[in-house]
């Protein structure tokens, strides 16, 4: 079988490697992929290093055509490359192909922004100065990803990386190589000079820790856990380094007495089951007023009976496949923790077989939850979903906010009154209103407060702030 190889200097590299394992089939091998080391990961620093000064004073016309040519392939190869990342990661077939579009439309819109990179020419509180205001590229970014968007997040990190001018060296999840293999090889394809972009796969503990302990990368933009994004945080700060963090959620939903319940039962069963709940947008705490509960309760136990787990492939699967068994143990560990912290099971919550070998597991709803069980606290991050009972909107606002997380937030409802409030006071980065609280859109900051987040947000124009430093310069006239 054909080894996927590092790319590291503008050269495929590595022979030492490792299976990659659909979760919907485990007899079914994605293919074998390069297992680097901290001496690759070294190398492909110093390669970044290296292609700095030229890249990052390369024309805008450049780098428009090389970001332009990714997006064209990508969005050309959606179906194919759609069907690896449902192999790999195990998303079902159509929101695979959603994610590899949204990829090129994020390759397609920072291919724009090359071309308008823009400044300021200000007048100085002196006579006969001028002042300008530019921005320059950070440097050598260091880029580690999670594996629930395997290709989405590697674009909205590599594309405006490449856009602004600095030099990359990308390290993947491991469970998913697949994708990042992909989306690296069409950018060396679409011209990318040597070294500007090096592709290192391999463990966090090995490949991840010597980018960390590197002193020549200039910034790291990390999504992933909690915990590990600390450790990147405080890495950082001991080598002066810019650092972007973005991690867990704990997102509410709340629904209201006056709320559509079809809108509330869609945007609910959306937000914490789609994807098998593996986003970091989910929607795991469904906090429902009393008025509406029962009906809530009911219409969504009804509207789960309906959902079909199953190979992330097969036409009609609506929910795929656990990322692994690790995942999966971690998911019924917390269904078992919900039961005896006195969570009523009131719908699935078991594993269940298919045709092919994976790791399925029935979405779960559990009704009569609180805020202070560990279901509602801690990220599960599975289609595991609890129900809080309040009285009003007031005590739903306080229960929602009441989380160390703060990424995004929900609200079912047809008051405006509550809705314009619930924007205003929801402690979140990102706010929906009927509808789901996953689903953000490419040209738009995305990015979270308190623990779920730490620097300048990510995407839309708003990526220059982390990718880019401030220089501002005076002249005499």
């Amino acid at each position: 079988m054909t080894i996927y190889q590092n790319l590291i200097a503008g050269e495929w590299v590595g022979s030492e490697a490792s299976k990659n394992i659909s979760p919907s089939d485990t007899n079914d091998v994605v293919g074998m992929y390069a297992q680097g080391s901290a001496e690759d990961a070294k190398q492909a620093i110093a390669a970044a290093k290296a292609a700095f000064p030229a890249w990052s004073r390369s024309g805008i016309l450049e780098r428009h055509a090389i970001l332009r040519k990714a997006s064209d392939e990508i969005l050309a190869r959606k179906e194919e490359l759609g069907a690896l990342l449902a192999r790999e990661e195990g998303k079902i077939l159509p929101e695979a192909i959603g994610e590899v579009t949204r990829a090129a439309q994020i390759f397609d819109f920072f291919a724009g922004e090359a071309l308008r990179l823009t400044g300021e020419v200000v007048p100085s509180a002196r006579p006969n100065i001028g002042v300008e205001i530019t921005r320059e590229p950070l440097g050598v970014i260091g880029i580690i990803t999670p594996w629930n968007f395997p290709i989405a997040i590697p674009a909205w990190k590599i594309a405006p990386a490449l856009c602004y001018g600095n030099t990359v060296v990308f390290k993947p999840a491991d469970l998913v190589p697949g994708c990042a293999w992909a989306i690296v090889d069409i950018l060396h394809r679409a011209g990318l000079p040597k070294g500007v972009l090096n592709l290192v796969m391999g463990r966090g503990s090995v490949v991840g820790q010597a980018m960390l302990d590197s002193p020549d990368l200039a910034g790291i933009t990390f999504t992933g856990s909690t915990g590990t994004g600390k450790r990147v945080a405080m890495a950082s700060i001991e080598h002066n380094r810019k650092f972007q963090l973005e991690m867990g959620g704990k997102n509410p939903m709340v629904v209201l007495d006056d709320a559509d319940l079809n809108v509330a039962v869609e945007a609910a069963a959306n937000s914490g089951f789609f994807s098998t709940g593996q986003r970091c947008t989910a929607s795991s705490r469904l906090i429902v007023t009393e008025g509406i509960h029962d009906k809530f309760v009911a219409a969504l136990t009804e509207k789960l009976k309906t959902l079909n787990v199953d190979n992330a492939l097969k036409a009609g699967t609506h929910i795929g496949p656990v990322v692994d068994d690790k995942q999966l143990k971690q998911d019924t560990d917390y269904i078992k923790i919900g039961k005896q912290q006195g969570a009523r099971l009131a719908y699935g919550g078991e594993v269940i077989k298919r045709d092919t070998p994976g790791f399925y597991l029935q979405p779960t709803l559990f009704t009569e939850a609180t805020n202070q069980m560990r279901i509602s606290r801690e990220e599960i991050f599975g289609p595991v979903a609890s129900v809080i009972r309040v009285k009003n909107y007031e005590e739903a606002l306080a229960v929602a906010n009441d989380t160390p997380f703060g990424l995004s937030a929900g609200i079912a409802t047809t008051s405006l009154k509550y809705a314009t409030h619930f924007k205003r006071n929801s402690e979140a980065g990102m706010v929906m209103v009927n509808l789901p609280t996953a689903g953000v859109d490419f040209h738009v900051p995305f990015g979270g407060r308190k623990a779920s987040s730490f620097g300048p947000r990510e995407q839309g124009k708003y990526a220059a702030e982390f990718f880019t430093v401030v220089k501002t310069a005076y002249t005499l006239a």
